[in-house]
């Protein structure tokens, strides 16, 4: 409990892209809409310390913007609209559009296994579709890790791979019975995307998908092992250490020292995004900028369903989607020690 009151209040951002702004589609007469989101925004950061950018659209357009406090609590370094998020599991969209645009050009089938790209895994009868939709039953790497890693080194997806491989840990469930939230699903989908383009993760997202969206300010990498820190424009995490009475880097603190371990593990993780570019993502979602109609609706429907829980968790290819008084919405949350992240319409 104490660990977790920790992390809610020092919560480091959130990106927000919404378009339900109310039940209708037409303004309310006498509401200023930017101004009663200012006034609460001003109130989250004066009384419960929000640090982060908020931007908040409707039909494309712009309705709010701010920043709000330090990109970096050492360097003092103010956050701007073109501060770059590590927007944690909101990768996995990038990654599962990926793996979208390899099937519309006949390069891979929903169907085939993961064993088809990987022997050496244990998990026979796993498919792509499955990894998509988080019904894979596929065991979390993370534990693993933590268990079996040197956690003095810097692991990447070839080593979490290689883990798997000779630990053999066992799935949750037969694949395709459940759904269980993976991460190690994503991971293994950027590497399948590696394995048939011949690029890495990194080159494949910046020339299929930023760099065709104009996503000037996004990076498909992880800033915590690019170079010298500090590195200006890029957020860092952080969380306020009670001995130092003051906010310091996730791996100062006991409880996160060898974090830095799983920096270079991405496909579930991995993208570092300006607010700005989030909608860029957003209108190319809604336009099917990148792949048909068709499979971009099959991105965005209900392909699994676990309906044991209160709500009901539903997944479409790489987000959650669902239905509510206001219509059909899809969602992604991210989060790292330090950081959150949300984008939903």
């Amino acid at each position: 409990m104490k660990q977790t009151k920790l992390i809610v209040r020092t919560i480091l951002f959130v990106l927000l892209l919404t378009y339900a702004l109310h039940a209708e589609n037409t303004p309310q007469p006498g509401k200023n809409y930017p101004s009663l989101l200012d006034e609460y925004m001003q109130g989250q950061a004066q009384i419960y310390n929000f640090n982060g950018n908020v931007l908040v659209a409707k039909n494309g357009n712009v309705v709010y913007q701010k920043s709000f406090g330090y990109g970096n609590y050492d360097t003092k370094e103010l956050l701007d609209k073109n501060s770059l998020f590590d927007t944690g599991s909101i990768a996995k969209q990038f990654t599962a559009m990926g793996i979208l645009l390899l099937k519309e050009k006949g390069k891979l089938s929903y169907d085939d296994t993961l064993q088809k790209f990987f022997p050496e895994l244990p998990y026979p009868d796993v498919t792509i579709r499955q990894m998509l939709t988080h019904t894979s039953g596929l065991p979390e790497y993370f534990e693993l890790m933590l268990k079996k890693w040197d956690l003095e080194k810097v692991a990447n997806n070839k080593d979490v791979i290689r883990l798997l491989a000779s630990e053999k840990p066992p799935v949750y469930f037969e694949p395709g019975q459940d759904l269980k939230y993976s991460n190690a699903s994503f991971t293994l989908l950027a590497s399948i995307i590696e394995k048939i383009s011949g690029q890495s993760w990194t080159e494949y997202v910046t020339e299929q998908i930023l760099k065709p969206l104009g996503m000037t300010n996004s990076k498909a990498y992880n800033t915590r092992i690019a170079g010298k820190r500090p590195v200006p424009g890029i957020v860092y995490g952080f969380l306020y250490s009670d001995t130092a009475k003051k906010y310091v880097l996730p791996e100062n603190l006991p409880q996160y020292q060898g974090i830095h371990a799983f920096d270079d593990i991405y496909g579930d993780g991995g993208i570092n995004m300006s607010a700005g570019d989030i909608l860029k993502w957003d209108r190319a979602l809604k336009n099917h900028t990148l792949i048909s109609a068709a499979t971009q609706n099959e991105m965005l429907s209900m392909q699994s369903t676990k309906n044991s829980t209160n709500p009901p968790i539903s997944f479409g290819y790489g987000l959650r989607v669902g239905k509510n008084d206001f219509g059909n919405y899809f969602f992604s949350t991210g989060h790292w020690p330090g950081s959150r992240s949300m984008f939903i319409r």
